[in-house]
């Protein structure tokens, strides 16, 4: 009896062992891996649809289903990464040969709205001071971009064999999920009954974050990109796509580019510019992620809107773009994992035997 519990704990710890070290063998390749889960996910009804009806052929449904999956989704996202990665190049170098003063523009912004400087010095700010530490911060923030965007051209292939990796992983996660999951769900010692509320609660968190966030982002971002364009500003696909990342976060996103261009066209007195971008900033732009976000995310995730702008924004700086999706789906898990325990175990007989 001793022996046989003594090798039971021996084959357990060696077990936990050698998953930590596979754990960690993976890690290099945790973004590929998390992408390609979240887009078998999203395009499984998909191959579902086609599999019901072929069902003889799941490798060739998996494959039209991969197929449409890069060529909705894999491929303009590239052609866009590249010419925004083209745009940000081209306006840092006009920066820095002088061809754009940026501090020229600041002043000329501080000389239409006096009233602004004279409301900084009654809190103690020093708008000189405010004005120079903008002006590095600006550069900084160019150099960073730049330099990554030269680094990622530089790094092109490892780049593309992390794009492969992933389009490979997600073939076989289209055909075979459901198999990997009922295997999943019989090895884990959580309960049958627990582990397909988790999974099912991972699933339709991703889908709901990734669609939803995506979509508020892509319709604000376009939005924007395309009223720049109509009033004749400079750059709009690179300030389109720069809206579309910030339209990530919840509340704040795309009016951190928006509503400065609409000041600033004001300040140099385009007054009708200007006041286009305000309005269209406020009753169209806006006003996509106050009626989209809440329906495409807040509802499907079921999570509170502090929640998600919270996990959003912690995701983001932990994980870097994929932050998005995986700083809402950690809150569902946590949530869900909490649920579990206060129906199952709180006032249990269970409770008392851990």
């Amino acid at each position: 009896m001793v022996q046989a519990k003594l090798e039971r704990r021996s084959f357990i710890f060696a077990l936990l062992l050698v998953t930590v070290a596979f754990v960690f063998l993976l890690k290099p390749f945790f973004t590929p891996i998390f992408w390609a889960c979240a887009i078998a996910l999203i395009f499984h009804p998909v191959y579902r649809l086609l599999y019901n009806r072929y069902p003889r052929w799941p490798n060739v449904t998996a494959l039209l289903t991969l197929l449409l999956c890069t060529v909705l989704v894999v491929i303009p996202v590239l052609l866009v990464a590249s010419s925004f990665v083209n745009e940000v190049i081209a306006l840092y170098q006009k920066v820095q040969s002088g061809e754009i003063d940026v501090g020229q523009q600041v002043d000329r912004v501080r000389n239409a709205f006096p009233g602004f400087e004279a409301l900084l010095q009654r809190m103690g700010i020093d708008f000189d001071q405010l004005r120079e530490r903008l002006l590095s911060g600006f550069m900084s923030a160019g150099s960073f971009i730049a330099k990554n965007a030269l680094a990622l051209g530089q790094n092109t292939l490892n780049f593309f064999v992390m794009l492969g990796l992933m389009i490979y992983l997600t073939f076989f996660l289209i055909r075979d999920g459901e198999t990997l999951v009922q295997l999943l769900i019989r090895a884990l010692p959580l309960g049958d009954e627990r582990e397909q509320l988790l999974l099912a609660k991972f699933a339709e968190v991703t889908r709901a974050t990734i669609k939803g966030n995506l979509v508020v982002a892509v319709t604000q971002g376009s939005l924007g990109g395309l009223i720049f364009w109509a009033l004749g500003l400079p750059a709009p696909l690179l300030w389109g796509v720069m809206m579309t990342l910030l339209s990530l976060l919840p509340a704040i996103g795309a009016a951190l580019i928006w509503l400065p261009a609409a000041v600033y066209l004001l300040a140099i007195g385009s007054m009708i510019k200007g006041t286009v971008l305000l309005v269209f900033g406020i009753a169209v732009i806006s006003l996509v992620d106050n009626l989209l976000r809440p329906i495409l995310v807040g509802r499907d995730t079921k999570l509170p809107d502090y929640i998600v702008l919270f996990s959003t924004v912690g995701g983001l700086m932990m994980f870097g773009i994929s932050g998005f999706a995986i700083g809402p789906l950690l809150a569902a898990l946590f949530i869900a994992f909490w649920e579990i325990f206060m129906r199952e175990f709180i006032n249990s007989s269970e409770l008392k035997t851990l």
